[in-house]
């Protein structure tokens, strides 16, 4: 009695697995950097969600080839992919609330939660890329179009759904919807104020007062339009533009964010550890809008407005 040999892969599947799962991984570097908020941190961070990116995409690289060859018990690593990743957002979450005490200024859980959710997302993105590139050079193998053609079909597809998954996940950001400029601190007393705005009452030293004074910076942020109030006026996005100010410039001492009710503006105000204007308007206007805060149908579809 003859026993039946495993199954050989043929050297198109093999470029199939191999191209998709390479466009898959290399989708998901191009989403992951070490930016202006410093997550995740080089090595380790990158290590892990690079890993991460690679397994995603090596499932979704392999689940069309192994549909073709009627192994359909591969295809359930879609459904296991979904459930880890889903463990991926909530490690993230856990991870980023414990280090909450060891921060300048606390993300808050809005924050936290947006950051889960996007890390998990990603995952997907990368399944997805392959799984295009996979599903286009299997149809390329079908038609019988040349092992070349198949390779640049399976790159361009990878490319073109990267592009449009990245274009269409692209969040707005605070100086999408809000002039952001600098603006003198006043001490008077005890009393600390940004252009006529009270902030806080809490100088109440000598030493605070001229720390505050001399070594303090203000940020104003405006909103171009008055319905763009009911996002920054949220305590969650106020949460995270003040972390990522003190968390790019460090906080030496002393903290705010005050709402002007009357104008609308939101003001920020500390005393930075490193002082760089020109960083610290960057950082805040590249302040994501939370998730919890674009509920509001007018500040998804409006206009982009310049500074």
């Amino acid at each position: 009695m003859s026993g039946r040999g495993p199954a050989i892969i043929s050297t198109e599947d093999l470029w199939v697995i191999i191209i998709a799962a390479a466009m898959g991984t290399i989708a998901r570097i191009l989403v992951l950097k070490v930016d202006y908020k410093q997550y995740p941190s080089y090595p380790n961070g990158y290590l892990i969600h690079i890993v991460l990116a690679f397994i995603a995409a090596s499932i979704g690289a392999v689940a069309i080839p192994a549909v073709k060859s009627n192994n359909y018990t591969a295809v359930t690593f879609l459904a296991l992919a979904v459930q880890h990743f889903r463990d991926v957002r909530k490690t993230e979450r856990e991870s980023l609330r414990g280090l909450e005490q060891t921060e300048y200024t606390p993300r808050g859980e809005a924050y936290i939660d947006g950051i889960a959710k996007t890390f998990e997302a990603r995952n997907y993105f990368a399944l997805v890329v392959a799984l295009a590139s996979s599903a286009v050079m299997e149809i390329i193998v079908a038609i019988q179009w040349g092992l070349t053609i198949q390779i640049i079909s399976g790159i361009i597809t990878g490319a073109f759904v990267y592009l449009v998954i990245s274009n269409f996940s692209k969040g707005k950001t605070v100086g999408d919807i809000a002039n952001v400029r600098l603006a003198k601190i006043k001490v008077d007393g005890s009393e600390i104020s940004v252009e006529g705005t009270f902030v806080s009452s809490l100088a109440g030293t000598e030493n605070a007062q001229k720390m505050i004074e001399d070594e303090g910076v203000a940020v104003v942020i405006e909103p171009t339009q008055k319905h763009f109030m009911i996002a920054l006026h949220n305590f969650g996005q106020r949460k995270a533009i003040l972390f990522e100010a003190t968390r790019t410039l460090g906080a030496k001492r002393y903290n705010f964010t005050r709402k002007d009710y009357e104008t609308g503006r939101i003001i920020i105000l500390f005393v930075p550890i490193v002082r760089d204007d020109e960083k610290l308007l960057e950082v805040v206007k590249n302040t994501p809008l939370l998730e919890s805060v674009k509920k509001s149908h007018t500040v998804l579809k409006s206009t982009v407005m310049g500074d």
